[in-house]
């Protein structure tokens, strides 16, 4: 003959309801405090001093993402991909995770049209910078919002 478990009370289980919540609470508080970089900071190693110009590059993806392993991601660049105007590179930016870079893609006119689809690793909730330099040495800018979840990264040792 086998026990019953005990029955929980009431007051039990509000009890674990209620720290269940406050834990919950204290995770996103703790992430919203979490320290930024300055997005200058991010791009200066590759736009040295020049300062990019919020237009031409549009990022996608999901506002709200279930977590940070595999976040799909969209950017296109408005560009007629000639030889005398093209994008030649386009450098995805992250400004939580441990490693910065995301990705550094080579473009040309052989490429036809200035857009990438991928999926990256985040983590957390975070701003997605993509810079874009076209072949007469400008850069270009866009960026999106991503509220994550679970996150995928960790923090590097």
């Amino acid at each position: 003959m086998s026990e019953a478990a005990p029955a929980l009370s009431r007051r039990q289980g509000l009890g674990g309801l209620l720290a269940c919540a406050l834990l919950g609470v204290g995770r996103a508080h703790a992430q919203a405090l979490a320290p930024t970089l300055d997005l200058s900071l991010l791009y200066r190693p590759f736009t040295g001093d020049a300062t990019p110009s919020p237009a031409r590059v549009t990022v996608t993806t999901p506002r709200l993402a279930d977590n940070g392993f595999t976040v799909p991601l969209s950017v296109r660049i408005d560009s007629p991909m000639t030889p005398a105007d093209h994008v030649q590179r386009l450098v995805l930016l992250s400004n939580r995770n441990p490693r910065p870079v995301i990705a550094d893609f080579d473009l040309g006119p052989w490429s036809g049209k200035a857009e990438i689809a991928t999926r990256v690793r985040l983590n957390g909730s975070q701003t997605v910078i993509a810079l874009a330099q076209t072949s007469d040495g400008r850069w270009w800018q866009g960026t999106a919002e991503v509220e994550v979840t679970e996150s995928a990264c960790m923090d590097a040792a």
